[in-house]
């Protein structure tokens, strides 16, 4: 038997054994945390990511990946050591699947393909680099993504 700390009674082995699973997988969630999409307003364009909002965006080494409205494929936003912006299609270049950024590359899951955190190609099949993003960073601290150009 065990007695629930919350001074609810007696905590069933079932119950016990839930909140143990539960615990155990909070891990997991943080390490998913660097895969999840943020959907952004997409605008005459262009993408507006306000550093007040994006706080990441200030850290060197930093990666964001979002879904502007209306697209089908996320863009990976990467900072590197500099504080300065990237922005990359999220779309291997080979065969389309969709590519994940590590600490200092981007890889494809499908075929291996490389790339480092300007989506030059480190490491083929894929031949071509990802598609690359214009960005400005004003002086107001917004970082404007331009898709189309």
């Amino acid at each position: 038997m065990i007695v629930r700390s919350d001074g609810g009674g007696e905590l069933r082995r079932r119950e016990f054994l839930g909140v143990c699973a539960s615990l155990a997988t909070l891990p997991l969630f943080a390490a998913c945390a660097s895969v999840l999409v943020r959907p952004v307003p997409l605008t005459n364009g262009r993408v507006e990511l306000p550093l007040a909002q994006y706080p990441e965006l200030r850290e060197a080494g930093a990666t964001l990946k979002i879904l502007p409205d209306g697209e089908t494929q996320p863009l990976i936003v990467l900072v590197d050591a500099d504080g300065r912006h990237t922005v990359v299609s999220s779309e291997c270049t080979h065969r389309g699947c969709t590519v994940e950024a590590q600490s200092d590359r981007i890889v494809c899951p499908c075929h291996g393909s490389t790339y480092d955190r300007r989506g030059e190609v480190l490491r083929g099949p894929a031949q071509r680099a990802l598609r690359r993003y214009q960005t400005q960073l004003t002086g107001e601290g917004v970082l404007v993504i331009y898709l189309s150009t």
